[in-house]
């Protein structure tokens, strides 16, 4: 439930596929690096550049950073970034009427601000439209700029006005498509596991068809089973049942196997936890090979097969208990047997 309460992310929002996204990107850092270019001449080539180099990574960061809304640390760094990009940068413009030199670090800011906004962080945009506001008014009123040339500087609020309203206005549609996503989602989810359903009873059909489907027919005709029939009966529901207690545990190898060992008398058990998700197929292989090779050794007594759950040391285990004594054999993740009397 959690999931449901983030935001639409701005990707999804903006329609940016991972091509179109890192499009983007170099698009807005060109427009930061354009604006801020001009810094070099108007300021000495160190607080430009690090006017520059701020601004640059805060615009990566708002628009690369995965998650919605964007994290704190991240949040206070881009915030920051413009305001201590414009300290660095306006107070060396000499012309006090330089309207247009001053807006050259106040427009990418604004930018900046507002793409904050798009990613779920309106008070903290506002925070930083008010400390670039204060280091303009600053500026205007502790050196010989004209109050209005500071008044003008501050029109790039606008900008970040203009956003807040915007999102402001498209939070509804925001919910409808975050709703619609889950509901695409949970639909894709609920198809897939019908399906695996579907095929799951498919292949136990196929293989109940295979197996049972002759000796099933001649009892529905009412015709009357020997002794062998009836046993190759009890063979075969043992093999169903193997089929449904250890599915990954049911190859032709094993089954034959295990088949053979219980015509001999030896009583089988196949148990499956699960273990097998966690290792290759070639794991897989040795153990049931080594099942199967303990089976076909056992004249009597019990052998039970026992597929460990994941995560475990071992993945499987053997247990052949019989006249002449006791063995065990243990298969380790590598395949490894291991065998203890």
């Amino acid at each position: 439930m959690a999931e449901r309460e983030q935001p639409f992310g701005m990707r999804d929002l903006l329609g940016l596929s991972d091509g179109m996204a890192w499009l983007f990107v170099v698009i807005f850092e060109a427009t930061i690096v354009l604006y801020l270019r001009v810094n070099f001449d108007i300021a000495p080539a160190v607080p430009a550049a690090l006017a520059l180099a701020s601004m640059a990574t805060a615009a990566l960061v708002v628009l690369v950073c995965p998650v919605d809304p964007l994290p704190w640390p991240a949040t206070v760094y881009v915030a920051c970034a413009g305001p201590v990009a414009m300290a660095l940068s306006v107070p060396w413009i000499e012309n006090p009427s330089g309207f247009s030199h001053q807006m050259w670090t106040a427009y990418p800011t604004s930018y900046l601000l507002a793409m904050l906004v798009l990613r779920g962080r309106i008070l903290p945009a506002w925070a930083g439209v008010a400390a670039a506001a204060t280091v303009l008014v600053t500026m205007g009123v502790f050196t010989t700029w004209h109050p209005e040339t500071a008044v003008r500087a501050l029109t790039p609020i606008a900008t970040v006005a203009a956003v807040t309203v915007f999102m402001a206005i498209l939070r509804p549609t925001q919910r409808s498509l975050r709703e619609l996503r889950h509901q695409a989602t949970d639909r894709a989810a609920t198809e897939a596991a019908l399906a695996a359903a579907t095929a799951e009873r498919d292949r136990q059909l196929a293989r109940l068809d295979l197996l049972a489907r002759p000796m099933l027919a001649r009892i529905a005709a009412g015709e009357e089973l020997t002794a062998a029939e009836r046993e190759q009966c009890g063979l075969l529901e043992a093999e169903l049942r193997d089929g449904l207690r250890a599915p990954d545990l049911v190859t032709t190898r094993l089954s034959a196997a295990a088949r053979d060992a219980r015509a001999r008398g030896v009583e089988v058990t196949l148990l499956d936890d699960g273990g097998f998700g966690g290792v290759s197929s070639s794991v897989r292989a040795e153990v049931i090979e080594a099942a199967a090779g303990e089976l076909d050794g056992a004249t009597a007594g019990r052998v039970t097969v026992r597929v460990l759950p994941v995560g475990r040391r071992w993945v499987a285990t053997v247990l052949a208990t019989g006249p002449t004594g006791d063995r065990r054999l243990e298969i380790d993740t590598a395949g490894t047997v291991r065998m203890s009397t």
